[in-house]
């Protein structure tokens, strides 16, 4: 049976991780978003007309335009340009230090880190930006840490299908930074592992020490 699977429309399975475009859902006007920031306004105890608070809805609605703009963009496309010529290459491409942002699903709030992505190619490989934009649009969606990590790797394990991917992310999340238990500059730490990645142990460690790897000029 193959591995990639719906159950609803927009939603794609792999692997069982949701991957590719965002749901397919009915989105409220931009006058009803701004209504909703303008009761959000009221709730935390101000009041929506003040002459400083009359135009927020407007700027609010038009950052979350960019602040989710992920669910309106496919990473499949993104990588569908491949190259079959890597004149004999036969190791790792790696990215290292993607800065992302993102924001946390259970409070709304940003978190802020890094992505480091690996992959061992077969027959073809991929223009190197791509693999950045994939980060991106997976990041600009309501996520959790551990969600992205693996629909990045799944990602680009079934479009390359590769020897293996390798995904680590660090991140700070302002969800327990600025509230709840308030502990800054926690980071958090994940993994995804495919392929060679995650049945050869030496290249694991390779990957990870390559991730880890600090004083760099």
């Amino acid at each position: 049976m193959d591995a990639t699977a719906k159950d609803r429309p927009g939603r794609q399975l792999y692997a069982g991780i949701e991957i590719g475009r965002g749901p397919q859902i009915t989105r409220p006007s931009r006058a009803k978003a701004e209504e909703a920031v303008r009761t959000l306004i009221a709730y935390a105890g101000d009041d929506p007309q003040r002459e400083g608070l009359r135009d927020t809805p407007r700027r609010v609605t038009s950052a979350y335009d960019e602040f989710f703009a992920g669910y309106r963009e496919d990473p499949f496309e993104v990588l569908s340009r491949t190259f079959d010529e890597v004149a004999g290459y036969d190791d790792i491409v790696m990215l290292r230090d993607i800065e992302l942002h993102s924001h946390c699903e259970h409070h709304m709030i940003p978190f802020i880190g890094k992505a480091h992505i690996a992959y061992f190619p077969t027959d073809r490989v991929v223009g190197l930006s791509k693999l950045a934009r994939v980060v991106e649009v997976f990041a600009r969606r309501l996520q959790t840490q551990e969600t992205m990590t693996a629909q990045i790797a799944e990602t680009i394990d079934r479009v390359l299908k590769p020897k293996g991917v390798a995904v680590m992310i660090e991140a700070v999340h302002q969800c327990m930074s600025i509230r709840g238990v308030r502990k800054p500059d926690v980071a958090t730490i994940t993994t995804q592992f495919t392929g060679i990645f995650k049945e050869d142990p030496a290249q694991q460690a390779r990957f990870m020490q390559l991730a880890t790897e600090r004083g760099r000029s």
